[in-house]
């Protein structure tokens, strides 16, 4: 369930878990598409045969298509409410810790680090991380960092 949250709420949230979202599957098809995009056609994501070979096992994602999915995925978990708009404003942290084989499914979570005040809005830091139903570790861990403007 989507968390609403007013901007003057935020500072209230640093510290805290703010939620995760629902599962998405990640099929070859999406991988195929990325790649596409990307122009990244490594054959450990996009060659089904050769990858059953490969030290995975299976085709795996990209990493930036895993982190590519926080623009659907976050959301899910919250939404600032009395703003005009929101933009990325970029990273601090970035790893993809594990791989996400094709077939997999795959969430976020995500925690308030900080808020400041910016002109005509906040600046929102938050740590993202992306974990794959049945894995131990995440497959990808970011601190994103957003601005709202009022």
């Amino acid at each position: 369930m989507t968390r609403m949250v007013d901007v003057k709420e935020l500072p209230d949230l640093v510290g805290k878990e703010v939620g995760i979202s629902d599962w998405v599957r990640v099929d070859q098809e999406r991988i195929d598409r990325f790649a596409d995009l990307c122009g990244d056609h490594q054959w450990i994501h996009v060659d089904v045969e050769r990858a059953k070979q490969g030290p995975f096992g299976a085709p795996i994602a990209h990493g930036y298509l895993t982190l590519s999915l926080a623009p659907a995925l976050l959301p899910e978990i919250y939404r600032v409410t009395d703003i005009n708009m929101a933009v990325n404003y970029g990273l601090n942290k970035l790893r993809f810790p594990s791989p996400v084989p094709v077939g997999s499914k795959v969430r976020a979570g995500a925690s308030l680090v900080g808020v400041d005040e910016i002109p005509g809005g906040a600046q929102v830091t938050m740590d993202v991380a992306f974990e794959v139903e049945g894995q131990d570790k995440p497959a990808c861990v970011a601190q994103v960092v957003f601005r709202y403007y009022t």
